[in-house]
């Protein structure tokens, strides 16, 4: 018998990720990936997946599934409201980080996230999916990827490679936040003035309800340029902060152009990237400058810390 999900209700922004497509900036395709890595990891772990398995990715709003198959075993990570609606008509309040079991008829419903943006569902195994450039991760403007480069759509099968019987396990495990988004200097830093950068680090930014997986806009005080507006075209990184004509920062993400115009300040560091991505639209956010041999280090205790997460689950 196969195992499949049966889609009831997408969700706003569903997506099969990875750790991303590397090596692609020179043809135009992006890294894409998983937007939180860690909680991707923990997901995998979690199943005894491979790290690096493809597994669902949500934003807000999650899907609803109808599971058909055999006993199985799927976990959810991040911060979700989700409940399973057994056969029998009996409901259970899902727990996020912790191996949740499935039998055939059951219905997953995803209805939220809690004060964040990205989740992560997988199950035992995960999917049959095919690889595109080394990757199963879904860049929708270029539509590439698993589920022909879309997102999820109502009445899809989702099919799911054969399960297997696994230890139960849960961490608790807590999203922490903290009070700066910590910010190394771009290389247009010098385009703008002291008056500028002192601006752009004392005032509080909110996050604009246009973000999505491409960028992250943010509104607030205006953050004027010495130079043209303009510039010649460069090669982007995820994370690079952006000041188009407007003055509104714009924070690129996974799914970001490999090139931009407009004069790069600064560029988030990669230990805070997964709680970047988190903030949900009208959160405030706050910059705060760094040397590069600090971003390096805090880089490493992020990465140290993560694998301690996966070596205690």
């Amino acid at each position: 018998m196969n195992n499949y999900l049966e889609i009831l209700r997408p969700g706003i922004n569903t997506t099969f990720q990875d750790l991303g497509r590397n090596n692609f900036y020179h043809i135009g395709l992006p890294f894409s990936g998983a937007m939180d890595k860690r909680n991707f990891k923990i997901c995998n772990k979690l199943l005894d997946n491979n790290y690096s398995s493809a597994v669902i990715e949500f934003a807000y709003q999650g899907p609803s599934f109808r599971y058909i198959g055999e006993k199985n075993f799927f976990a959810i990570t991040g911060d979700a409201n989700f409940v399973v609606k057994k056969n029998n008509s009996q409901i259970i309040e899902g727990k996020c980080y912790k191996i949740i079991e499935i039998e055939n008829n059951d219905i997953i419903d995803i209805s939220s996230t809690n004060k964040t943006v990205y989740g992560y569902i997988s199950f035992v195994n995960g999917f049959i999916l095919k690889s595109f450039l080394g990757s199963h991760s879904t860049t929708t403007r270029a539509q590439v990827g698993p589920n022909d480069g879309q997102k999820f759509r109502k009445d899809q099968k989702i099919f799911l490679n054969e399960t297997k019987n696994i230890q139960k396990k849960k961490i608790n495990f807590l999203n922490s936040k903290i009070e700066y988004m910590r910010i190394i200097k771009g290389t247009n830093f010098n385009y703008f003035s002291d008056e500028a950068i002192s601006l752009f680090l004392s005032m509080d930014f909110t996050v604009s309800k246009l973000s999505d997986r491409m960028g992250m806009r943010l509104e607030g005080p205006k953050i004027k340029n010495l130079k043209k507006t303009n510039i010649k075209s460069e090669g982007l990184v995820k994370g690079v902060i952006q000041v188009p004509a407007d003055g509104n920062p714009i924070i690129m993400l996974s799914d970001h152009g490999t090139i931009g115009g407009y004069p790069k300040l600064g560029v988030v560091i990669s230990a805070d990237y997964d709680k970047l991505v988190q903030l949900p639209s009208n959160s405030k956010i706050k910059f705060k400058l760094i040397e590069l041999e600090e971003a390096e280090n805090l880089f490493k205790i992020y990465e140290l810390e993560t694998q301690n997460i996966l070596n205690n689950i």
